[in-house]
This record gives C-alpha cells, structure tokens and sequence, in this order.
C-alpha cells in the first residue's frame, strides 16, 4: 500500500495543478447547469432540452468524484506542506468540505426515490446553502488570485538536474517537489526567482501548466451572462421573493374570482395545524390570471353526463378537508397542508364513467401542461380538486383558483390551474414524462399510506 501510495504522488505538484484544474472546470459547468435548471426562464424555453441538461448535471457532478478521491491520495503530503501555512490549511478544508457536500447532497437528489422525501428535502436544503454559500467563495477566491497568477513562474513546476526534483518557483502549497525538503532545497527556495527567471533564456523559462487568466476571464464572463441575465430577473424576481408566504402571495394575487370561497370549520383554523416549510414556484408558462368571465371547469369525454361549471357555481358544491404532505420531484417538501375541495372520485361518480375509459386527463388553465393517471389510480380516496389551502384561497402561483392535489405522488401530477378532466379510452404522457419523467409518479413507501380524510359540510 505505502509503495502503491509513493507511486501516485510522483509528479505531486503537476497533480495537484490538474486537480485544481479539473475541479474548476466541473464547478463552473454545474454552476451554470444547476442555475439554468432552477430558473423559471430556462424551464419554459428549454422544454425536452431541460432532460438532458439534468443528466448533463449529474454526469459532471458524479465526475468530480474523481478529482476528490485523487486529492485525498495525495492530502497527506499536502497537509505535511501546509503544516506552516494555516489559513491554507482551512481554504483547503473548506472547499473540501464544499465539494464533499455537493456530491453526497447531488446523489441524494439524484436518488430521490430511494432516499425518500424527508431526506431529499434536507439534501436540497444543504446544496444549495452549499451554492449560495461556495460559489461567491470560489469566485472572490480566484478573482483575487488573478494578479500573482499572471507570473508563469509561480504556478510552473520546474525539473533540475540537481538533487532536488520539481521544486516550485514560489507557492510550495500549490507545486511541491517529490522529495523531502534539505537545507540546500530550502536555501534554494528563498532565491530572487525574478532575477532567476531573467537569466534564463525564453525557452527555458518555466511555463504554467494551464492559464488561470484566461479560464477565470471566460468562466466568470460566461457565468454571469447566462446566470446574471435572464435566469437572475426572472428567477429572484419569481421564485426567491424575501417574503414567500401565501398571504404575500394573496395580496398580490393577480385572480379576481368572486365570490371567495368560505373555509368548513376543519379549514379554520386548519386541521392540519399549518403548513409547515415553502412552496417553490416552479412554472413552464408565465403564471397565467382568472375571473369569473373567463374561468370554467368541465369533466367531458368518456362520461355518461359531461358537467361544466361557472365559479358561482363550482364554489357551491360540497367540499372535504384532508390534511397531506406535498413533494416535488426536485427534492423540496412542505409538511401538513390542509386541502380543502371536491373528491375526484365524487366528481366522476357525478359525471357517471363509461366502461372504455381507461384514463383521467387533466388541463391546466395555462393551455399547455397537461398530464393523466389511470382510472383505476383515480379511485385513491385522498385525490382532491382543491379550491383552499389551510383556510385560504389558493394563489395563482401555487396553481389557485383550483389546482389537482394528488398526495401519494410527486407534484407535476398535480396539476395548476386545473379547469377541465377528460376522460380517455388510452394512456396519455404529460408534459414532464416526455421530457422524462416518469410516468408513475409514487412517492416512496406511498402504497403503505393511509389517507386523512376529513368529511366537511
């Protein structure tokens, strides 16, 4: 093992350069990637495209793999270097750390069905406090660096013909040489490197290994212009809004559906005991808004008695309270919601099913998503055509005035904006199983779940 280990640390300081290398590069490719998946621009023009940028992600995340575990085989001649230089020594344990924790919360994400969604949620949780966190570090710490890295000599490793081999130039943190420092090494290290560096002719003077300045001139530009630009305004300006909560969401509710509807007792104060974590607003279309004048819902298609409803209408019918957990795929949660609306199964049982119907469609009002489940899916007694959450009408960004709650699958099955079910003879993809997804969208563990349902009057 001791001789496996000597071997992979010759060439010490040359590794360490093209590790800082590689992982530079990764850390740029899933910073842009990551921030392109999370914006609300990028979601609505790269359609089937977002797939691929997703795999792109985690392919390039799993690959920084590599470099971490080539570190670690080296980290011991490393921290031996460093033994004088502490403040190196913790930006080497904290961008450590910041790598260590993208990969493990990365796979996490990445495993989402296996890790289930308490787990999921605090690995999203921990990546991007991660992001938020690191990559400002990352990129203060290379900008700040740019001006000493511009001397070729103090990033080059250089080879002697004397005892000492590869000796750097300047930063023994960064290019060390493979053999065990002696006075003459030492003595040798406090030499004016400048005026060595002139008595050599240009051919011999030692070249660095990469050029920094070019990479971070391109990465920051490129950065900033995909990141900064549209994703920054209509992602912040969207989705991370310093107030979040469905009241804020309520006061500037761009739906203007009267009358409102009037929460059951079970709703108000909720049931459930109040939602606890936030919603992220995730859209494929600009959010769209409703009135009464150009809002409806109908159930048609395969049906003995197609049904079709003004808001005056649908705010009349009988209602249920149930109390349930709502997951994203991406990995978020937020814990005991009470919905308040009509059973899906009431609605069809009303609409009365023709036996050839094998699957329930739904629309979103944004004239776009659609998606379905099987009929006999839609038999799940906790399926619910919400019209109130914990007591309140529900928002336009959180899929109001009447969104599908399906609460034993991932939430792109429960449609926005819901305002018509059709009943199919076949199966029918959505929108995100044709770009992926798939098409069964059970939470772990959900065939176990026992619904909580609450009858209202």
């Amino acid at each position: 093992m001791k001789q496996w280990l000597k071997n992979r640390r010759k060439g010490y300081g040359k590794k360490l350069v093209s590790i800082h290398a590689w992982n530079a590069w990764i850390v740029v490719i899933l910073a842009i990637s990551g921030l392109m998946l999370v914006g609300g621009f990028w979601r609505e023009i790269l359609g089937i495209g977002r797939v691929w940028l997703k795999w792109l992600h985690i392919i390039v995340g799993l690959a920084m793999l590599a470099p971490v575990v080539y570190y670690l085989i080296l980290a011991g001649k490393h921290w031996k270097q460093l033994r004088n230089r502490p403040w190196q020594r913790v930006n080497t344990i904290f961008v450590l750390a910041l790598l260590v924790g993208w990969l493990l919360s990365g796979i996490v994400l990445w495993q989402f069905k296996l890790a289930g969604p308490r787990w999921s949620n605090a690995a999203l949780l921990i990546h991007d406090l991660l992001t938020w966190v690191g990559l400002p570090y990352i990129i203060y710490h290379s900008i700040t660096r740019t001006k000493w890295l511009k001397d070729p000599a103090r990033r080059a490793v250089k080879t002697t013909t004397t005892s000492t081999q590869a000796q750097n130039a300047a930063d023994p943190s960064d290019s060390i040489s493979d053999e065990k420092e002696t006075p003459a090494a030492i003595s040798s290290s406090q030499f004016d490197h400048s005026s060595e560096r002139d008595s050599l002719k240009p051919e011999e003077r030692p070249q660095p290994l990469y050029t920094r300045r070019a990479f971070i001139r391109s990465a920051v530009g490129v950065g900033l212009a995909v990141t900064l630009g549209p994703t920054f305004i209509s992602w912040v300006g969207r989705n991370l809004k310093i107030d979040n909560s469905i009241d804020s969401m309520l006061e500037n509710d761009p739906n203007r559906m009267v009358p409102l509807p009037q929460p059951l007792s079970a709703s108000s104060p909720p049931i459930g005991g109040g939602a606890e974590g936030h919603f992220r607003v995730y859209t494929v279309t600009p959010i769209p808004s409703f009135s009464n004048a150009n809002w409806s819902f109908r159930i048609d298609g395969l049906v003995e008695r197609a049904q079709v409803w003004n808001w005056e209408q649908f705010v009349k019918l009988a209602r249920t309270v149930q109390v349930s957990d709502f997951h994203c795929v991406t990995g978020w949660s937020v814990y005991k919601n009470t919905w308040e609306g009509i059973s899906l199964a009431q609605l069809l049982k009303q609409a009365g099913v023709k036996p050839e119907a094998h699957s329930v469609k739904f629309y979103s009002g944004d004239g776009v998503y659609t998606d379905a489940i099987t009929m006999d899916q839609a038999q799940m007694e906790d399926i619910m055509v919400a019209v109130m959450h914990d007591g309140k009408p529900i928002p336009a960004d959180l899929g109001g005035p009447v969104r599908l709650v399906i609460p034993q699958m991932y939430a792109y099955k429960s449609v926005k904006w819901l305002n018509r079910i059709e009943l199919i003879a076949s199966e029918h993809i959505g929108y995100w199983e044709e770009r992926g997804y798939d098409k069964d969208a059970w939470l772990t563990g959900a065939s176990q779940r026992i619904p909580n349902n609450i009858s209202g009057s």
